[in-house]
């Protein structure tokens, strides 16, 4: 059983490898913080943290250095988040606002998040397959069409496609209409069905009838997309820096962040607290062929529909800074979108 001191020591170790990447000894801890006691009473508390497999020695080291245990009891019970300084604050407001759209402003998310703890950012896209269409609207562009849809919780999607001969505006607005009629107010679910069964009918053989499949099948293909879980990811070149945590390759995170799905499940399955803060340290993470990574998020709320926002890095990180950027982008993120929810 760890005393409350001996936990206090493991605070320590945990704080001051983070900080200078070097083993930890029970010199430097008597050195660095004020606990009163001997370097001897130290030692032999460090002695009892290794007995509960919370810190080991590496190599032939005299110092110590935390376990994906230590670091889990101390996420649990002794990291403190750190509430961010007024510049931090000041970073996220400068990042997010002014963000044109969803696409926008979780691409500015990753940029913050990045910018705030040096690791890998990722934001999960909340799940729109309940969304509604709430418009479609088809632009010609002088030889090529754009093709717009916009959900009621302000995903918006834009592609281009060839101009079909021989189309007027009378058509453009035709096309619009009969789009619209297809989509508008379905939710994203029914409307890529609606679009499919629709494509499934043969098509006019007029110059319109061409002209509605072409488009129809663009905003079905963007319907699908917006079902679709996925993340957007900022920051990578901040493994290579921090390539000396590793111990193998990092090539099993290169991986995951290339193909999403790991990420997305592992990211599914971590288990939030009271305030949608979650951590997956190391070796929990072993079921995912990430056992030298953790991974920290906070649940933010898009109209309705959470998912999660967080970043990604050795098992050696700043986890009170993390949590408290984390913590906080998903907050700001939250009212972001609730108030452009609102203003619609």
């Amino acid at each position: 059983m760890v005393s409350e001191r001996g936990l206090q020591v493991l605070q320590a170790i945990v704080q001051d490898y983070v900080e200078t990447r070097e083993p930890v000894a029970s010199k430097s801890i008597v050195d660095r913080h004020a606990f009163g006691v001997s370097a001897a009473t130290i030692r032999n508390d460090m002695a009892l943290l290794e007995d509960e497999q919370l810190i080991a020695a590496p190599h032939t080291s005299s110092g110590r250095v935390p376990t994906d245990k230590g670091y889990r009891v101390f996420v649990d019970h002794l990291a403190r988040i750190r509430p961010l300084t007024s510049a931090q604050q000041t970073a996220i407001t400068t990042f997010l606002d002014g963000s044109a759209d969803l696409d926008d402003v979780l691409a500015r998310t990753v940029r913050a998040l990045t910018r705030l703890t040096g690791q890998v950012a990722i934001v999960q896209y909340p799940s729109f397959a309940q969304a509604n269409v709430s418009h479609v609207e088809i632009v010609d562009l002088g030889g090529r069409l754009l093709v717009i849809v916009v959900t009621d919780t302000g995903r918006v999607s834009q592609r281009i496609i060839p101009l079909p001969d021989g189309l007027d505006e009378g058509d453009i607005a035709q096309l619009r209409a009969r789009v619209s009629v297809v989509v508008t107010g379905r939710s994203v679910r029914d409307g890529a069905q609606t679009v499919a069964a629709t494509l499934a009918e043969p098509a006019s053989p007029t110059r319109l009838g061409g002209a509605l499949e072409a488009v129809l099948r663009v905003v079905g293909e963007e319907l699908e997309e917006f079902r679709q879980d996925r993340l957007i990811m900022g920051g990578t070149a901040n493994l290579a820096r921090s390539e000396a945590d590793f111990r193998g390759s990092i090539y099993p995170l290169l991986e995951a962040i290339e193909e999403q799905v790991t990420l997305l499940r592992l990211m599914s399955e971590m288990v939030a607290d009271h305030e949608g803060l979650a951590a997956s340290i190391g070796r929990e993470n072993e079921p995912f062929g990430l056992a030298e990574a953790s991974i920290v998020t906070g649940d933010y709320d898009a109209t309705g529909s959470r998912a999660r926002v967080g970043v990604l890095g050795p098992t050696r990180m700043d986890y009170p800074t993390n949590l408290a950027a984390v913590r906080a982008v998903a907050h700001y993120l939250s009212r972001l979108l609730e108030d452009d929810d609102a203003s619609h």
